[in-house]
């Protein structure tokens, strides 16, 4: 009976997975053909399907940027990049995307040591600082053998010292994969989806306009209060905007 049930699971994912390339082949072809509306009906399709991939939002943002839609545009290239971050057609065409947008925002720079861990940091994503981690402690345990079990005391330096400096790899790379987790943990990028918001002081209607923000332009989520967002700005500022009026990454 499981048995059945494994095939009848099987066919029913395969069969998923072969209607899903059907309707990417049939946006491709109406993108191609300049339709690009009906193209985001067919890749929307498979997105309700639950699948997912970098080359499906590539092709999404594409056909909303071809409709000059500049907030879906930028969502889904950004989508993109979440899954392909080195991909430089994806980061170029985002950039053609962003160039749309009204809002010119600067950045903080940020320097000093903090800055460089960061950036050595989000050289690797989370899993890989875990599995260079998991490799270090192979490491360690096949030195820590070879020095048990050998009888040349240079032999039995080497496999110590070799052992040592893997212990202290690990426990390095452990510490930049809790630490990735944490800079992932309180990344919570949005994309704002209304042609213009007022940003409030506050997370209410009657308080104080803080700033403007259009169409596109992406912003950090840093806290939540009823329906309002309190979002921040590359260049710092903060304040609070309609949950409605942004689309979380």
């Amino acid at each position: 009976m499981k048995n059945l049930i494994y095939i009848f699971a099987f066919l029913l994912s395969f069969s998923a997975f072969a209607q899903n390339t059907s309707w990417f082949e049939q946006g491709n072809a109406l993108y191609n053909e300049g339709d690009f509306e009906q193209a985001i009906l067919k890749y929307e399709t498979i997105l309700e399907n639950g699948e997912h991939s970098a080359e499906l939002y590539f092709n999404l943002a594409n056909a909303h940027y071809k409709l000059n839609h500049i907030a879906p545009s930028i969502y889904y290239y950004e989508k993109a990049l979440q899954l392909a971050p080195n991909d430089k057609e994806i980061k170029n065409n985002a950039a053609f995307a962003r160039n749309m947008t009204i809002d010119a925002i600067g950045s903080v720079p940020e320097i000093g040591l903090s800055n460089y861990i960061k950036n050595l940091t989000n050289k690797l994503s989370f899993d890989t600082w875990a599995k260079v981690s998991v490799f270090f402690i192979f490491l360690f345990v096949i030195l820590f053998l070879l020095y048990y079990f050998a009888y040349s005391t240079t032999r039995k330096r080497l496999s110590f010292v070799s052992s040592m400096v893997c212990i202290g790899l690990t426990c390095i790379t452990l510490a930049f994969a809790f630490h990735k987790y944490n800079l992932d943990k309180k990344d919570q990028p949005a994309i704002v989806f209304v042609q213009e918001s007022q940003i409030k002081s506050e997370p209410n209607l009657r308080s104080t306009e803080a700033f403007i923000l259009h169409e596109g332009t992406k912003v950090q989520i840093i806290d939540t209060v009823n329906n309002w967002k309190k979002i921040k700005l590359s260049d710092g500022k903060t304040g609070w905007i309609l949950n409605q009026d942004i689309k979380a990454l």
